[in-house]
């Protein structure tokens, strides 16, 4: 053994104690490093360290050395450590953040190009050179990374590069990468080995993630993968070149680094991958597997099942290069070579057991009940499964041989037409650890027929046999003829039923006058109960007249008025009413009503087939005028007359004929002098009010002969209008002042100082009380 324990010299290196790792710097140079504790065998010659890069820290610390397990829970007792950050920042506690640079510490061009990435920093490298009789040769380590971050999405992205590369010395090839996740391609970082952050990034290759470590773990990592193996292989006896390298990824933050176990670079058989359920190639209960660890030359050979020596040369085997495996287990080998060298190999076997499967009955419904019609094998998927939701059909054949054999499937399961009655299909079923087992699936017809009662829908506001159904009042109809829980669906067509296609909504308008058949179905566990017809028949529904608005006259209380339900096209007597009036139903159920006071009245008119319409009839309120005041502005010719009304009619106006023509002003123009007679109707036909008006004038002429009649000249109007009026000024045609009258209701009688003036024409001038004047004249004729 070239291995030395070399105590005295660990005193002076930098450690920790307790429950942590110990490293050491400064006391192994590179060469010892490779060849006494990495490799440390007899068995692999010409071993030289050609080349040794890392950071520098000064002369007492270095990113490369030795370290030991010291008694802590680390998995390896002692080894290599190599790091993108100080060597002493590698030993925990995990209580601090191992953050480290030093001065122009560049990266690595062969890590980029083996891994086909870039911007790599701070790269600790260690190449050597080796020769092995053995075609394989292989180490165990494990990767610990400050960017394994818990839960944080960065993690996701960013991830330290390390690389076990080789190839012959000599060859201008690039170098392989040894340092994959097992049985892959895929070089191990902390973003292809993690258990992923939820909602973030997946897992990936979690059965190789060691564990997030806490602030107790014995290195200053957050954390690290499994035990992994690098594995090359090899041309016996010829010299390669190794190259260890580890780099920060774009920035020198959060160190990494790679532990690598003492002792475990040796010889190796590749014995293949190792079958585990994790990863979905385990073996299935009932298989065996044959393992090979031929070597050339003149080898003997151990096989060990869980550290126990089960065959060996010459004692229980005379041809012991392959093993038959039978049952689970890890086994390894030892192959001893011509030259006394021995070549270890190791596989683990894990056994997934079959899955649990139902043979089953899968029932479809059959149109001419001869046992043969169309089937979605799938709809039995359930029942085959056991309800187990990691189970999966691999397929469906029509013998067990072929399900067997996974040969020949149908290939459209989705729509299978069975050849004969109850005919038997057998299906293969595998689980998650691609075992598979075989179902028996017998397909049956249903011969259920439901009793259904027809589906009556009324007709709407234009009869024309058309109306809208509530299919899903059909499913309430059969409950207690189908299983609990069984889909109800509808469809126009029975082809379209059966095949299920061109499902109807609930709410279904017949697309056939009058009356039209449908078809149900009725599946329960995704198998046919029963295809069966119902008919939807379009009722007649009473055509009423069109909501309409009246008025009551307020007058008339307490006579009513009568509305009626209004059928049109039919005896009123043929049907059912309901009264409403403001939203609340009444005691009414006449075919008329009597209202006394306005409102909305709503009457709901049912036909004895129970179909209905409904109408809304608006009472307005309506009255009688009443006249508030007239009011007059000039005088005749030239004047307006404002006949001013309250009330809750709607009105319109006609002056001195009671027949009109009526008008909706309440304004006349230009109105003669004198008395006039004012009707205003209410136009909801609650009357006419009529009243005398009068207008103010002044008379053209007058004849004051003694025959009474038009014997004085005087101002035509009420007091109230004469109350406007200051004084009446009367002069000659030649315009001297006769007479002036501040009493209008007497009048002039044509003479001045009792004498009688001739006929002639006159002036007069009115003068208002508001500052206006009014001018005119008249004829005096005797």
């Amino acid at each position: 053994m070239k291995y030395l324990v070399l105590l005295t010299a660990l005193i002076g290196s930098l450690f920790t104690y307790s429950q942590n790792i110990i490293v050491d710097s400064q006391n192994y140079t590179p060469q010892e490093l490779i060849e006494n504790v990495l490799i440390d065998s007899d068995c692999i010659d010409n071993i030289n360290v050609t080349n040794v890069i890392g950071g520098d820290f000064g002369s007492t610390d270095k990113s490369y050395g030795y370290f030991e397990a010291n008694g802590s829970s680390f998995p390896f007792e002692s080894g290599i450590v190599m790091s993108t950050g100080r060597l002493s920042n590698v030993p925990g506690p995990n209580t601090s953040l191992s953050d480290d640079d030093a001065p122009n510490w560049g990266g690595d061009i062969d890590l980029e190009n083996a891994l086909n990435e870039s911007g790599t920093v701070n790269a600790t490298i260690i190449e050597f050179e080796f020769t092995s009789a053995a075609s394989q040769v292989s180490f165990r380590y494990l990767f610990a990374s400050e960017e394994y971050q818990e839960n944080d999405p960065n993690s996701c992205n960013y991830s330290d590069l390390f690389g076990f590369l080789i190839k012959p010395v000599g060859a201008q090839n690039q170098f392989e990468n040894i340092a994959l996740v097992p049985d892959t391609d895929t070089p191990v970082k902390a973003t292809t080995v993690t258990p992923g952050v939820p909602g973030v990034c997946p897992p990936q290759n979690e059965t190789y993630f060691g564990g997030y470590n806490g602030s107790d773990a014995p290195i200053n990592f957050n954390g690290q993968t499994a035990i992994l193996t690098a594995t090359a292989n090899i041309t016996p006896n010829q010299t390669y070149h190794v190259k260890l390298v580890i780099a920060d990824e774009k920035n020198y933050r959060y160190d990494s680094a790679v532990f690598l176990e003492a002792g475990s670079f040796e010889l190796s058989t590749d014995l293949g991958p190792n079958m585990l359920i994790a990863t979905s190639n385990a073996l299935c209960h009932g298989e065996t597997l044959e393992i090979s660890a031929v070597q050339d030359g003149q080898s003997a050979y151990k096989w060990y099942k869980d550290g126990n020596l089960i065959l060996s040369e010459p004692s229980n085997c005379t041809d012991c290069e392959t093993y038959t495996i039978t049952e689970p287990g890890t086994y390894t080998i030892e192959v001893t070579l011509e030259n006394n060298c021995i070549s270890y190999g190791e596989v683990i076997v894990e056994y997934a057991p079959l899955p649990v499967v139902n043979d089953s009955v899968l029932v479809e419904c059959d149109i001419n009940q001869d046992g043969l019609t169309t089937y979605n094998l799938f709809n039995a998927t359930f029942d085959l499964v056991n309800g187990d939701q990691d189970l999966s059909i691999e397929g469906f054949f029509l013998t067990e041989a072929d399900a067997i054999a996974n040969e020949n499937p149908i290939t459209t399961p989705e729509a299978f037409q069975n050849t004969y009655p109850n005919q038997i299909v057998y299906t293969r079923i595998k689980n998650q650890a691609n075992c598979s087992s075989i179902a028996e699936l017998e397909l049956q017809i249903s011969n259920n027929v439901l009793n259904i009662p027809d589906l009556n829908g009324c007709d709407g506001d234009m009869v024309d046999g058309f109306a809208n159904f509530d299919l899903s009042l059909i499913e309430g109809s059969i409950l207690n003829q189908i299983p609990e829980g069984a889909n109800v669906s509808y469809y126009e067509t029975e082809e379209d039923a059966f095949n299920e296609t061109n499902p109807l909504s609930n709410s279904f308008e017949n697309s056939i006058a009058n009356e039209q058949t449908i078809y149900v179905k009725v599946t329960s566990n995704n198998q046919c109960f029963s295809v069966t017809s119902v008919d939807l028949k379009v009722l007649y529904t009473p055509l009423l007249e069109a909501d309409e608005t009246v008025s009551y006259c307020l007058n008339t209380f307490p006579e009513p008025l009568k509305i009626y339900g209004g059928v049109l096209n039919d005896l009123p007597n043929n049907y059912y009413y309901e009264w409403q009036f403001n939203g609340t139903t009444t005691d009414v159920t006449t075919l008329f009503y009597n209202v006394t006071e306005p409102g909305i009245y709503t009457v709901i008119v049912t036909d004895p087939n129970g179909c209905s319409a409904s109408r809304t009839i608006t009472v307005e309120s309506s009255n009688l005028a009443i006249l508030e005041s007239v009011d007059v502005i000039g005088v005749d010719p030239n004047n307006s007359v404002s006949i001013n009304v309250s009330g809750e009619g709607d009105y319109e106006y006609a002056l001195d004929d009671y027949n009109g023509p009526y008008q909706d002003s309440n304004v006349f123009t230009n109105v003669r002098r004198g008395f006039h007679t004012v009707y205003i109707k209410d136009k909801n036909g609650c009357g006419i009010v009529e009243e005398t008006i009068s207008v103010l004038g002044f008379p053209k002429y007058f004849t004051p002969n003694g025959d009474n009649q038009n014997d004085t000249w005087r101002v035509i109007g009420t007091n109230a209008q004469f109350n406007q009026i200051e004084v009446v000024q009367i002069y000659s045609r030649f315009g001297k002042l006769i007479t002036q009258q501040t009493t209008l209701s007497g009048g002039w009688d044509g003479t001045l100082n009792g004498r009688q003036l001739p006929s002639d024409d006159y002036w007069f001038v009115a003068k208002f009380t508001d500052g206006k004047t009014y001018t005119g004249h008249f004829a005096l004729r005797r």
